[in-house]
């Protein structure tokens, strides 16, 4: 079977895996599983972030972090997480870094809940931001969490979406993910979403940061893919996202699920096989197992 070369972009998130874990994994155990991920041939890696360290302290040591990856021989990208304009700062002078990711709520209560400001004041932070991250030869990534929904009976639908990527687009904003926070997302609201957006506004890239259960991840990405989305977060084994009722989990969505859909379906990756491996080994010395 012959395989399609699309420009699918993988974005790996061990931040994303490792921030909520209670037992604080050690600097040179960070590096190391860091270091495997960029042999494999991801994008981007989501490798850390500047924010408070009372409020994420799993991520306190980033810095450092960035400091002992081996950046140089590697054709991933790295990206970092910022909350406001200080982390930005911070970020900004880590020549290793190409892309600031900053979180921006479609609902109004999330918004509150999670950074203690509006959705008005994050916008105005936004601004500053950019145009920080655009003077420093940085590019924004920003992730719209609540995505695909919200469960406060907070507006969502198309034209509340459309108003706040436009917002965006008028600041310049080159790459949007549409974060499905909680959970909530299923394909056809997926498929909705991104295909309202994505004609309407062909300069910006899209991504989707999905959370699912192991049975759905298919589907999901199924679903974004025929939308016409190219660029999709996941974490190796699926670690990291929001703990769901009982025992289930809705985690990240699982690479290599994502992985073999793309295989599946004759698009090619460029992902090394032997790399890729590695890091699910490495993962089980990194992660707990769940």
């Amino acid at each position: 079977m012959e395989t399609n070369i699309e420009n699918i972009k993988l974005i790996e998130c061990p931040r994303d895996a490792m921030q909520g874990l209670y037992d604080f994994i050690p600097t040179k155990r960070k590096i190391e599983y860091l270091n495997q991920l960029l042999k494999v041939g991801f994008d981007t890696i989501d490798a850390g972030s500047f924010v408070s360290p009372k409020a994420i302290p799993q991520m306190r040591d980033s810095a450092e972090v960035f400091d002992g990856i081996d950046w140089q021989n590697t054709s991933s990208k790295l990206l970092a997480i910022i909350a406001n304009q200080r982390g930005a700062s911070e970020a900004v002078n880590f020549k290793q870094i190409s892309y600031l990711g900053y979180p921006l709520s479609l609902s109004e209560t999330f918004q509150q809940r999670n950074t203690k400001r509006s959705i008005a004041t994050a916008m105005e932070n936004l601004k500053d931001i950019q145009e920080l991250t655009i003077a420093n030869d940085k590019t924004l990534v920003v992730y719209l969490s609540m995505g695909f929904g919200n469960p406060y009976n907070d507006p969502y639908d198309a034209t509340f979406v459309q108003k706040f990527v436009e917002e965006l687009d008028q600041l310049d904003v080159k790459v949007i993910s549409l974060s499905d926070t909680i959970g909530v997302s299923n394909p056809t609201n997926i498929s909705w979403i991104f295909e309202q957006l994505i004609p309407q506004y062909p300069h910006i890239e899209f991504g989707a940061h999905l959370h699912s259960n192991p049975a759905t991840i298919w589907e999901k990405v199924d679903a974004a893919y025929s939308a016409g989305c190219r660029r999709f977060d996941g974490a190796i084994k699926g670690f990291g996202g929001c703990p769901m009722a009982k025992d289930d989990l809705v985690g990240n969505m699982v690479t290599e699920d994502m992985v073999s859909y793309f295989n599946q379906n004759s698009i090619g990756l460029g992902i090394n096989k032997e790399a890729f491996e590695k890091a699910q080994q490495l993962a089980l010395d990194v992660f707990p197992v769940r």
